[in-house]
């Protein structure tokens, strides 16, 4: 135990010794680190300080040669700058030079070579070339039929438009059929606008006989183009109803087709917000989304062909609206506004068909401002006759005015407001001298400033009786030369012819216009008038009197016609005829209708008619009717002409359609058996027969068939000639008379016929089935096997 202590002991006397050792070498080790980390910082702050010198010395260097730079770039930024605004300087002088000189040289476009007319053959190419002045340049549209070209939608390659130097080409590649239209091109700039036209018209090869003369090439088109597939019907509306009139076609409408026309009366009828005009491919429509009675008449629509066009009509009835008091008459109609003056006009309007329980004694009008809804009374008595002057307008602005009927039981609706009319001197135009240069320039000299300023005004000459009626006198005069630049107005006396006592007529509200209507005079007196004419300088002497004037007698209507004829049309219309008033002062008539028995006559028209014949639709077939006519005047309606005979409404024989449909039932070495359909409308008898005619494909002329007419609808055609080709028209014939001729059918070439002909139907083997859905009985046969040989 003391051996293992002591050893223990000395290896801790050992450690220890070991311990103080390693101290002691620690701290000699860390006292000369200090030393060396001395010298180390001296010498790491020696080279800092150089360093930091050196920096100083080159970061004055490089900041003198930014400096340079700096100075460098700066002269030449600013020489940038000076030579950019002198640049726009120049510019701007330039673009007002080139202002000024387009300004100079401006002119409105001019074809100096217009577009012509081409004719080509199909697949080849069209140029169309036109050359323009204009300055400055303009912008260039071309259309097709009326309808802008669309490059982007034509297919690619089919249209290419080029503009050099004032010539204008449109390519046209790989003409077609389809190509064949009226082209045309806009060009227009801020002075005007220019247009020219021109046809292309695309022929198609048929062997012998081509181009577009040919009668072959014709017929191809004629059989392609689009027909009416239905007649027109007349057609009743209701005032302030909307109504469309449709029509429809047998096929599609082809290019040349497509430019419909719509007519009334006659006149035609363009496209607007009152009549909406639409075109389909088999359909065309004609809308008017409130109907007034100036609506009613006949309607044609006018479809072009290469023959020219066709046309069908029927005639629009537009009924009165409902009455808003019971008995009232209907409204009138056709207002219309003349000898428009600066404060002053006359107004016209057509009275109405149905005058209600009681006569029309007088009319209410009324005016307001166009834009507004503010309706003025014009007269606080009812007007007798349909015609009346109308004062104290304002010069300037624009009216429009309305008339209502009255009679004993009531006022009725307004008529249809008259065009705007706006208020100003007729003769301003003459009183400006224009003066042309420099090509289209115009200089414009008021005779007034020539006359210079003219203290007071000389009186009126010229003073006369415009219009005489029983209730006014229209007075009218002209103005004084020289009248000056101050503005005129004009007193008016009245005088009883004899007596040198004058009256002033219109001392409250003085006359700006040369016109003027007295009211309130006696019957029976004649009266003298004198105008004065006055300016803020003062007024001038009296004109002298006018010759003697006396007011006009009553207003008499219009005797009515002296016969009225009825005759038989369809099963539901009469055809009524009646002999005109020689009177020039007629405006039209009215025809009225009621069954045979009764005694309320029905107003057929809402419009008068100018004609002395007219188609009575919508009756009942087998009822019996009795017509009269009344003539429409400014005086109102005539008395009632005296009533036709009774008629019953029956179809009328008339002469039968054309045939359709021709076929070749059979054909041998120089003969054919040819077989058509009858006519769709056979005119109320019975077909008696036809007339054929045939055409030789080597030939030009039509030649007839038969004399006496076929009874039948096959004939046997012989004496033709082998491989010829041939076609055949016809016409039908009845009590009436001969039809219209047929369109001629296709060709047919003269071959006989080789193929076998069929046996006869093995009728032992037949079968009869009742079928239970459709409630008759099926027939089933064997099939024929047996054929005879080919001869």
């Amino acid at each position: 135990m003391e051996t293992r202590t002591l050893f223990h002991q000395r290896e801790e006397e050992q450690k220890e010794e070991r311990q103080r050792s390693l101290e002691m070498t620690s701290r000699t080790r860390k006292t000369k680190f200090k030393s060396r980390d001395a010298k180390l910082r001296t010498e790491t702050a020696i080279l800092e300080l150089e360093k930091r010198g050196q920096k100083r010395v080159r970061f004055g260097n490089e900041m003198e040669k930014l400096e340079k730079t700096v100075i460098r770039n700066c002269r030449l930024l600013r020489v940038r700058a000076d030579r950019k605004a002198l640049r726009r300087k120049a510019l701007e002088k330039a673009r007002l030079e080139k202002e000024y000189i387009e300004l100079r040289s401006a002119r409105p476009p001019m074809f100096w070579i217009p577009l012509r007319a081409h004719g080509v053959w199909e697949r080849m190419e069209v140029k169309l070339t036109c050359t323009v002045l204009a300055s400055p340049p303009p912008q260039v549209t071309w259309y097709k039929n009326g309808i802008p070209i669309n490059f982007r939608l034509a297919p690619a390659g089919k249209y290419r438009m080029q503009n050099k130097f004032g010539t204008l080409t449109l390519y046209i590649s790989r003409c077609s059929m389809e190509d064949s239209a009226e082209y045309s091109v806009e060009v227009k700039n801020p002075y005007g606008e220019a247009y020219s036209f021109a046809s292309v018209l695309v022929r198609k090869y048929y062997e012998k006989k081509s181009g577009f003369d040919s009668e072959i090439y014709k017929r191809s088109l004629i059989g392609k183009e689009a027909d009416f597939a239905f007649a027109l019907k007349p057609l009743f509306s209701r005032e302030k109803e909307p109504f469309t009139l449709s029509c429809y076609f047998s096929s599609d409408l082809l290019g040349h087709q497509r430019d419909i026309s719509w007519f009334r009366d006659g006149k035609l009828v363009k496209d607007s917000k009152h009549q909406q005009i639409k075109c389909w491919d088999r359909e065309a429509s004609l809308t008017v989304p409130c109907a007034y009675k100036e609506d009613e008449g006949f309607y044609t629509i006018r479809v072009p062909t290469l023959d020219g066009y066709n046309e069908q009509s029927a005639y629009v009835f537009v009924r009165d609206a409902v009455a808003a008091m019971a008995g009232a008459p209907g409204s009138p109609l056709n207002v219309k506004c003349h000898d428009v003056n600066k404060d002053c006009l006359i107004l016209s309007w057509v009275a109405p068909s149905n005058s209600g329980r009681s006569p029309v004694f007088g009319y209410y009008i009324e005016r307001c401002e166009a834009g507004t809804a503010d309706w003025v009374p014009c007269n606080d008595k009812p007007v007798k006759a349909c015609r009346c002057p109308i004062g104290g307008l304002a010069e300037g602005k624009t009216y429009q005015f309305r008339v209502k009927a009255v009679n004993h039981a009531g006022i009725s609706h307004p008529s249809k407001a008259s065009d705007p009319v706006t208020m100003k001197d007729p003769n301003e135009d003459k009183r400006v001298m224009t003066i042309l240069y420099d090509d289209g320039k115009k200089i414009e000299i008021s005779k007034d400033e020539l006359e210079g300023k003219i203290k007071i005004p000389l009186p009126p000459t010229n003073v006369h009786a415009s219009e005489i009626r029983e209730d006014y006198v229209a007075l009218a005069w002209d103005e004084p030369d020289p009248r000056g630049r101050e503005p005129l107005s004009y007193y008016v006396e009245k005088s009883i012819a004899g007596s040198n006592c004058w009256q002033m007529v219109n001392l409250d509200i003085p006359v700006a216009s040369p016109r003027f209507a007295v009211f309130d005079l006696v019957k029976g007196k004649s009266y003298c008038f004198r105008v004065r004419s006055f300016n803020i300088y003062g007024v001038s002497e009296p004109s002298l009197p006018s010759e003697p004037i006396s007011p006009g007698t009553k207003l008499a209507p219009l005797p009515p016609p002296s016969q009225v004829l009825a005759f038989r049309d369809t099963k539901t219309s009469v055809v009524v005829h009646w002999d005109k008033v020689k009177e020039e002062e007629a405006i039209g008539y009215y025809i009225y209708c009621r069954e045979t028995g009764t005694e309320e006559w029905q107003t057929v028209n809402n419009k008068p008619v100018t004609c002395d014949k007219f188609t009575v639709p919508g009756l009942q077939t087998g009822k019996e009717y009795e017509f009269c006519v009344k003539t429409v005047s400014e005086a109102g309606l005539s008395e009632s002409s005296p009533k036709s005979d009774p008629i019953i409404v029956r179809a009328a024989i008339a002469c039968p359609s054309e045939p359709r449909d021709f076929a070749l039932l059979s054909c041998g070495k120089n003969d054919m058996v040819i077989g058509w359909k009858p006519p769709k409308r056979k005119g109320g008898g019975k077909i008696l027969g036809y007339f054929l005619d045939q055409h030789d494909d080597y030939e030009e002329d039509w030649h007839e068939i038969n004399i006496k007419p076929i009874p039948q609808r096959t004939f046997k055609v012989t004496n033709l000639e082998k491989g010829h080709s041939y076609e055949f028209r016809a016409c039908a014939m009845n009590m009436a008379g001969v039809g219209k001729m047929s369109q001629p059918s296709d060709l047919f070439k003269c071959e006989e016929w080789t193929m076998p002909q069929p046996g006869k139907i093995n009728t032992c083997n037949a079968r009869h089935i009742p079928d239970a859905t459709l409630g008759s009985t099926i027939v089933y046969w064997s099939r024929v096997r047996r054929m005879e040989a080919n001869k």
